[in-house]
């Protein structure tokens, strides 16, 4: 009989995207699916959006808000799937994605193989997305997956995994401490539980880019409490698959990465992290900026660094968004 597929979509306040995101999971060319939508205390019509899908193989669950992760462990407790395919609420799967990584599960796959595919990034029309290849599309073992994500500041759109329930089982929920990197941590672990990470390129999701960032780099206390956390996680991860000079060099470089969420004034979290980075060997130096920015800093401070860098990151967001929009009115004409 052929592998059921639970599509698990955690939705809040998704009233705008939902209907597309929807439709993309229900027009999969592998029939033998359930698609479970967890409407996590939203406030705008989410929920009514979802159930104008008349489905035998759609569910809807309604609960209060218990962010991303708990939304994602409820759907987690009632799928019934031999797969787990996780699908935020305003990103889309191609129609024959499932089919293409499940053609490999049949190809012998174990159940600790871990399925990724390709991702494009989209802002209002997916035919125009950007599909960028790096090194991690491509097939390979769970610590070298892992070392290129710490080194290269790399990743992947959650859709792009099919994970087996043998994975689902090993690795355990996510983390409803995290709200900030909460993908990060969870399929971090589940690299790590895996025998091995296949790429399959034909497979295809698409990471819609709408949300802006907030106006200031220093994002609220729990959220970056959240960051600490999981970045913390992620290097004990890793350094249980192996614990060498090679994977706490990488550790330092994650924490460099991520350093100037913190810096300067997250002082509690600063200690936290010198602390990690002294264990590692190594030291973490203030972030370093470009010319550009070197006169705010001097004038204004680091919170005006990173307020003028969210700006300049927003107003390309924004670009893009617009343009995209004007290229969709242009081709109604």
């Amino acid at each position: 009989m052929a592998k059921l597929v639970s599509i698990l979509i955690p939705a809040f306040n998704a009233e705008r995207f939902i209907a597309e995101t929807v439709n993309s999971a229900l027009n999969q060319t592998w029939t033998n699916k359930e698609i479970i939508v967890v409407d996590d205390g939203s406030t705008d019509g989410t929920a009514n959006r979802v159930k104008q899908f008349k489905s035998p193989v759609l569910k809807v669950i309604s609960q209060t808000n218990r962010r991303a992760s708990g939304a994602r462990n409820t759907a987690l407790r009632h799928a019934q799937g031999d797969y787990i395919q996780w699908l935020d609420a305003d990103d889309l799967l191609a129609p024959d994605k499932l089919s293409h990584q499940l053609r490999e599960a049949e190809n012998g796959a174990t159940n600790r193989t871990l399925l990724s595919s390709a991702f494009g990034t989209f802002f209002i029309q997916p035919r125009r997305a950007q599909f960028t290849p790096h090194d991690l599309w491509k097939d390979l073992a769970p610590i070298n997956f892992l070392l290129a994500i710490f080194t290269q500041n790399l990743w992947m759109n959650p859709a792009v995994w099919l994970v087996s329930r043998r994975l689902t089982e090993i690795a355990g929920p996510w983390d409803e401490r995290l709200s900030l990197d909460d993908d990060g941590e969870y399929f971090s672990r589940i690299v790590a539980a895996s025998d091995y990470v296949k790429f399959v390129p034909e497979a295809r999701s698409y990471y819609r880019r709408q949300n802006i960032a907030s106006l200031s780099r220093s994002v609220s206390d729990g959220a970056c409490k959240s960051l600490c956390l999981s970045l913390k996680l992620r290097i004990s991860q890793l350094r249980q698959l192996d614990d060498s000079h090679r994977t706490r060099k990488a550790s330092l470089q994650l924490l460099r990465t991520w350093f100037d969420y913190f810096y300067p004034e997250k002082e509690d979290l600063l200690r936290e992290l010198y602390d990690l980075a002294d264990e590692l060997g190594g030291t973490l130096p203030p972030p370093q900026l470009t010319w550009k920015y070197q006169p705010i800093k001097v004038l204004f401070g680091w919170k005006a660094v990173k307020k003028v860098k969210a700006i300049v990151s927003n107003t390309k967001l924004l670009a893009g968004v617009e343009y995209d929009r004007l290229l969709m009115a242009l081709s109604r004409r």
